[in-house]
């Protein structure tokens, strides 16, 4: 690879500015041809008598993706050690060059490009809020590789850079300039006469930076006995948050603790050793087959040019509906948000207001953008310019008789090519395109409880529903930043279908006497956000109570199935979760939550003194949603793993660290999966008999991923 295919160098008064720019790639991703290009850039630097200082910023709207995860495929150690070494030293003859470098950034500057600018002698970054720093590698399975793990302790303090690598977090630019990680801010169109301007001031002074921590942070930071407590306690939090499931953590904690108590070289080291250890581990390998699932699945598998639905009629102002106008607003997309409340809508208003303020507050948004955003709501009481809407989406009651009516007025108020989609998570939608002048225009759109942090959109087809329906669906949803599957309709869909045994069994062995709170430790031990019974309650138990219902039609005439009725009785006798503060859990005045309600088990046999192996309780509770997920693709519910993998990710939070149901059967073998499955059956019944499929692919040797 020659240097002009990735970086260009323009030389004025003294300073060279390099602009970062691939030709073979839309961002500026640094892969190990790439990292070889900095030996030679360095020369030229080095040797040039007529440039006394650099300046690195971007051509393309972003700064910099980071590094080619592709390359992270090794087979062995050592594969990938001479590249990241290359890489160290590259950055390091940037850091000791006696030419000062700057790095200027606008946009995103990931991985590698935050690693960059932490070797550059200072930055200088864009208010745009479209402008932010990350070293999001522990979301892949691995750390910082190139010296993130020794460089940004010691600008930004201890404590606030392993906030930042041990959750992957964004740095906005204004909290970037407040903690240390830029040196000046400036507009977008000044950029690079700013860097050029800081890059001279450079050759006649350093940069003399006050360190920015507070009393605590110097107290504890400060001193050997402080940093020993420290970081005992960082590695007791991530623990705790992590549930020992994901190795990049502990392995970032030790690359700084090396690097702070035994020097650089020796912190340099152990980023070179674990780095690679970690590319190598089974959940570094799941999660990056993660990220391509996401990152392939944003082209649209139904059309290259999709019509774009330019305004939303959204019907139900409630939460939900709330929620996906605001993911619509934000977008640039027109919503007419009707409800026959005025308070409710209302009330909407005010929820999607107060979170762009939250964000403008965050300096992510300014004031005129969210201004400019607000403007695309409308909210109403009748279905006054529902003529112009390209799309319709209801997010009222889970009752039949409403959800006809809306179709009919539809179909009334709104243009023949409109598309009429329904927020349901388990009525069926091939009845409501029955009662449809135009079956062909009905389809699902279920979105995830709070619309605007939910990940997933499941979208839902009929035998009928139109392909350029569903590929202009898709391409909503992508404009609203959500990861998208397509899924035939079918009692509970597919997120919803896997769920439902999951969560009945876990009902069954409180049944039987399990603990509630034992249940729900065993299942955060697993790797879950949120065990099954604090689920239950924030989803609500008159949800849960109407899946209870639709998990009967789902296991109907399957030997050996049993559906418990506890939160049917729960829901009947006034209790609704988080929603109403009485639920499977107590609540305080503020609705945070305080411990099992022991009155909960008058709805159960058991009265939660039943001891039960945590594996047992484990197998019993993920062994139904894997055959479930199996089943759903046996029946054709979802296309393929990759969307059964994705649907329960991001949609129910099924460990990220496995890739899914479908990836993780094939991490622990698919053999053992059907064993596992065969013991259960034989001491607990038949509900526990594997799929034909699972059965089939474990004698022929067969994985559901190549």
């Amino acid at each position: 690879m020659q240097l002009e295919e990735f970086i260009t160098i323009e030389k004025k008064d003294g300073v060279a500015t390099i602009w970062l720019d691939s030709k073979r790639d839309k961002m500026n991703v640094i892969s190990p041809a790439v990292i070889g290009l900095f030996d030679a850039l360095m020369d030229k630097i080095e040797a040039d008598p007529e440039i006394e200082a650099a300046v690195f910023i971007s051509r393309k709207p972003d700064f910099m993706a980071g590094a080619d995860i592709k390359a992270f495929a090794i087979e062995k150690e050592g594969d990938f050690r001479p590249y990241q070494q290359q890489g160290h030293q590259a950055l390091e003859r940037i850091e000791q060059c006696k030419k000062p470098f700057v790095s200027a950034v606008h946009g995103t500057a990931f991985g590698l490009g935050t690693e960059l600018s932490l070797a550059c002698h200072a930055r200088i970054a864009t208010k745009s809020p479209r402008t932010k720093f990350a070293l999001p590698e522990v979301k892949l399975g691995i750390l910082p590789g190139g010296g993130g793990t020794q460089r940004l302790p010691r600008l930004i303090g201890i404590q606030k850079a392993l906030d930042m690598m041990l959750a992957g977090k964004n740095i906005f630019a204004y909290r970037a300039k407040k903690i240390g990680l830029v040196d000046e801010l400036t507009d977008e169109g000044k950029l690079h006469q700013a860097a050029v301007m800081m890059a001279k001031r450079l050759l006649k002074k350093p940069i003399e930076r006050k360190p920015k921590l507070s009393l605590p942070e110097k107290l504890l930071e400060g001193n050997p006995i402080g940093r020993r407590i420290l970081f005992s306690q960082a590695r007791k939090m991530a623990y705790k948050r992590s549930q020992g499931n994901y190795p990049a953590i502990p392995a970032i904690i030790e690359c700084v603790e090396t690097g702070i108590e035994k020097g650089l070289k020796a912190g340099y080291e152990k980023e070179l050793e674990l780095f690679e250890k970690l590319m190598l581990t089974p959940e570094s390998a799941a999660l990056r087959a993660l990220f391509f699932a996401m990152s392939d699945n944003k082209k649209n598998p139904y059309s290259d040019d999709p019509k774009k639905l330019e305004t939303l009629g959204m019907i139900g102002a409630g939460f939900m509906g709330a929620g996906i106008a605001e993911v619509s607003v934000t977008k640039g997309v027109q919503v007419l948000l009707k409800d026959i409340k005025p308070e409710v809508v209302s009330q909407a208003q005010q929820q999607i207001w107060q979170s762009l303020q939250k964000k403008v507050k965050l300096r992510a948004l300014t004031k005129v953008e969210a201004e400019a955003q607000m403007a695309n709501l409308h909210g109403q009481l009748g279905y006054d310019n529902f003529g112009q809407a390209d799309i319709v989406i209801e997010a009222v009651l889970e009752r039949m008789d409403l959800k006809k009516q809306i179709i009919r007025d539809v179909e009334t108020h709104c243009r023949e090519d409109v598309i009429i989609a329904s927020n349901t998570s388990s009525l069926s939608l091939t009845e409501m395109a029955e009662h449809a002048q135009r079956p062909e225009m009905v389809v699902g759109m279920h979105y995830f409880s709070p619309v605007p942090k939910m990940p997933l959109l499941e979208i839902v087809k009929t035998d009928k529903t139109a392909d350029w329906v569903v590929a202009a669906c898709y391409d909503l949803g992508i404009r609203q930043g959500k990861t998208c599957i397509v899924v035939q309709d079918g009692p509970s869909f597919y997120v919803n279908r896997i769920l439902s045994p999951y969560t009945n069994e876990c009902l069954l062995m409180a049944d039987e006497g399990v603990a509630l709170e034992v249940i729900d430790k065993a299942f955060l031990k697993k790797g879950f956000p949120v065990g099954p019974i604090t689920l239950l309650d924030q989803v609500g138990l008159d949800i849960a109570a109407h899946v209870t219902d639709t998990s009967r039609k789902i296991v109907a005439g399957r030997p050996g199935f049993e559906i418990c009725e506890a939160v049917v009785k729960m829901f009947e006798s006034g209790r609704l979760g988080r929603k109403n503060k009485k639920g499977f859990y107590q609540y305080n005045d503020k609705g945070r939550r305080q411990g099992i309600d022991p009155t909960a088990y008058q709805f159960f046999k058991g009265d939660g003194k039943k001891a039960l192996p945590i594996d047992e309780i484990q197998d019993r509770g993920l062994m139904l949603m894997l055959n479930e997920a199996v089943l759903c693709l046996e029946e054709g519910l979802i296309a393929n793993p990759k969307d059964g993998d994705l649907g329960a990710v991001f949609g129910i939070g099924f460990p990220p660290f496995t890739g899914g149901p479908f990836r993780a059967m094939d991490t622990w073998g698919i053999a053992n999966v059907v064993n596992t499955m065969r013991e259960l059956e034989g001491k607990y019944g038949p509900r526990f008999a594997p799929a034909a499929t699972l059965v089939r692919m474990a004698a022929d040797g067969e994985r559901f991923y190549a």
